[in-house]
């Protein structure tokens, strides 16, 4: 009897069970005629919005967010390198990569150093300028430019970016790490080279 008892007992709960009912309730995101954003388990159409789908997030859009065409300037150059390092993407870094000349086996030995780079965190990509030029009053350093004191320079002298030292720590998290990549200009773009 106690199975029996068991049994008729199941069946009353099965059938007492609401079965339209259980669904659940679908969010949905809808744009107002002023532009803003509702979250509503409603139609859309019913609170006077549209439709709307959720914006791509930047993972799902592979972090892709580049102009097209190669970097004009240094800025857009550092942008990129700092957004493939960020992204431990080493196809990206290797797309500011100065390639010409460099063989097959060359290749791939650079790819492993630019896969090894973009693995270890980033600190900071600094700019390395060129050794200013020697003061053409004082060729001898000795501190007697043989000009009076008074005389102040009208213009500064700015010395070019030869490279750009890219600040890293190793997995441990505080060990320093850093690479020194050379800049080429090539078909009025700007890129790296190791």
């Amino acid at each position: 009897m106690p199975f029996l008892s068991r049994l008729l007992l199941l069946l009353a709960l099965v059938l007492w069970l609401p079965w339209g009912s259980s669904a659940q309730a679908q969010v949905r995101r809808c744009t107002r005629p002023d532009g803003t954003a509702v979250f509503t388990d409603q139609k859309c159409a019913e609170l006077g919005a549209a439709d709307r789908l959720p914006r791509a997030s930047s993972e799902a859009r592979g972090l892709r967010l580049r102009q097209v065409g190669c970097s004009r300037n240094l800025q857009d150059l550092v942008y990129e390198m700092t957004t493939a390092i960020d992204a431990q993407d080493a196809n990206r870094l290797a797309s500011v990569y100065h390639w010409v000349g460099i063989s097959s086996s060359g290749a791939e030995s650079v790819m492993s150093r630019l896969d090894a780079i973009v693995h270890r965190p980033l600190v900071d990509i600094i700019p390395v300028t060129a050794r200013p030029p020697e003061d053409v009053d004082d060729p001898d350093g000795s501190g007697n430019p043989g000009v009076s004191d008074d005389y102040y320079p009208q213009t500064t002298v700015r010395a070019p970016t030869v490279a750009l030292r890219v600040e890293q720590t190793l997995a441990n998290g505080s060990t320093p790490s850093h690479t020194v990549f050379g800049l080429r200009r090539h078909f009025d773009c700007w890129w790296v080279s190791l």
